[in-house]
């Protein structure tokens, strides 16, 4: 790579994120080295499965870091730049466009002073990529030369970096009517040691008001061979690919709507429901109270099935009619709501709360109701997790605040472990490592503190990312 005189260093300090005062630091240390190279786990993610399956060499820089990644667009797209010009929802960029948009990184790289994706990018370009010059205008072409020499490299295809990272479990997220080929390419493949495992997601088969939902109903009966044309087949074809899902490695199902509001309709008023869905007649009133009322289902079948389910409420998607026009979903613009969990959820847990095998793992962009809800009822239902920061939240700072709201209420061991939920593979370590030297940072100031004896803290720390996402995600 071409260094340039005017270039300023690229160096991770070793020491980032832990403590500012001397001995608590120490503590940290020792703590974060007992779990700096332990093996990830990452439960929930978006990375595609055909990228392992088919171990499909990375094209050009700009497609690896910056169009899959919101975090890093979204906040370019806040400064002016236009998401065409960054290979956003699968706009094709030549060789030059590719250049031009890792070049308008650079051009606004300060934007990201302070932010997570500031760390993940620094932490990507130095440990992954050996870079050593900061990015700037004046080293983008450097930069940018040295990645796509990189990743024609054998040890740069998604396989070997799976083995690098040391990613022992990788969870996708995916479509109920998927046929899951490409997992069980990987399940069968001997050679390749990581498991990845699907995720049922589900959001759009339980959503009778949306647009195309008799359609959808059409691919689940052609997925689970059972007529969908009656509220009885619906559910059975629903159970009948959670099954699908199970039986090829799946360990969770995960939901998002705008809401946890749950109740519990009689199956005359569902069918009913169903029907006019199916005729397109469904008013919003009672298309609401269905979706509701599936949220109890996919907790009953979670009885039945094993699935743990998740739950991440709380967000508006698609603010922006025009990108969403432009470019469809997951492109930048949803925007965090409040969201309430303890009224809303009461329905279900009544019912299942206390249910043997049932586990219920709550996330929230919301981050108010950590410790007024969250914590709480993780601190009492047997089937009830507290999910790490999630989506927006997952940052140096509220990932401290997590901590202090939840530990107080129901301790570590109710707790998800980290999630990473991305889909900038390259940022997984990353991800998992800012998290562990966070909590390796927490645990030290409850040791110098006296509030925990070093022992407990070691263990503790080697727990979070090791024995507590196993227990959460029935790994």
């Amino acid at each position: 790579m071409t260094t340039l005189a005017a270039a300023r260093p690229l160096a991770l300090d070793p020491d980032r994120l832990l403590p500012v005062d001397p001995g608590t630091r120490e503590i940290a240390r020792r703590l974060y080295a007992s779990v700096a190279h332990l093996p990830i786990i990452s439960p929930h993610g978006h990375v595609p499965p055909v990228w392992l399956a088919d171990d499909v060499p990375f094209t050009d820089p700009t497609s690896l870091l910056i169009s899959p990644d919101h975090y890093v667009f979204r906040l370019l797209h806040a400064q002016g730049v236009a998401l065409e010009d960054l290979g956003v929802a699968g706009r094709a960029l030549d060789a030059a466009g590719s250049r031009r948009a890792f070049g308008l990184l650079a051009e606004h790289w300060k934007a990201f002073r302070g932010t997570p994706s500031r760390f993940w990018m620094d932490s990507v370009l130095a440990d992954v990529f050996g870079v050593t010059e900061r990015l700037a205008p004046e080293t983008a072409d450097g930069i940018y030369d040295h990645i796509a020499e990189t990743i024609t490299r054998p040890d740069f295809r998604p396989r070997a970096l799976m083995d690098r990272f040391g990613i022992e479990v990788l969870a996708t997220t995916d479509d109920p009517a998927d046929d899951l080929h490409h997992h069980r390419v990987l399940r069968d493949d001997a050679s390749f040691a990581p498991r990845v495992v699907p995720t049922f997601r589900p959001d759009r088969y339980l959503e009778p008001g949306r647009a195309g939902f008799p359609d959808l109903m059409g691919d689940l009966a052609r997925a689970s061979r059972i007529d969908t044309d009656t509220y009885a087949g619906y559910i059975a074809a629903l159970e009948e690919r959670r099954r699908f899902f199970k039986d090829n490695g799946a360990v969770s199902s995960d939901h998002s709507h705008a809401d946890v509001e749950t109740l519990v309709l009689d199956v005359a008023d569902a069918a009913r429901i169903y029907d006019a869905a199916l005729r397109g007649v469904v008013s919003p009133g009672d298309a609401t109270a269905f979706r509701r009322h599936m949220l109890v289902e996919m907790a009953r079948m979670a009885t039945e099935d094993g699935l743990v389910m998740t739950l991440h409420p709380g967000v508006h998607r698609n603010h922006h009619t025009p990108t969403f026009e432009a470019f469809g979903a997951d492109t930048g613009h949803d925007i965090p709501t409040t969201v309430e969990f303890t009224k809303g959820l009461q329905p279900l847990l009544d019912r299942f709360g206390s249910a043997d095998g049932f586990q219920l793992v709550l996330f929230t962009l919301d981050e108010t109701v950590f410790s007024r809800e969250i914590a709480p009822l993780a601190g009492f239902y047997p089937s009830v997790f507290a999910g790490a920061p999630w989506w927006f939240l997952d940052a140096p700072e509220a990932v401290r605040r997590y901590r202090g709201a939840v530990t107080e209420t129901a301790g570590f061991y109710r707790t998800s472990g980290f999630i990473d939920d991305t889909r900038a593979f390259l940022s997984i370590p990353a991800r998992h490592d800012m998290s562990r030297r966070l909590d390796s940072a927490y645990l030290a100031q409850l040791v110098a503190e006296h509030r925990l004896d070093e022992d407990e803290a070691l263990e503790t720390a080697v727990d979070l990312v090791t024995t507590i996402p196993r227990k959460a995600f029935k790994l």
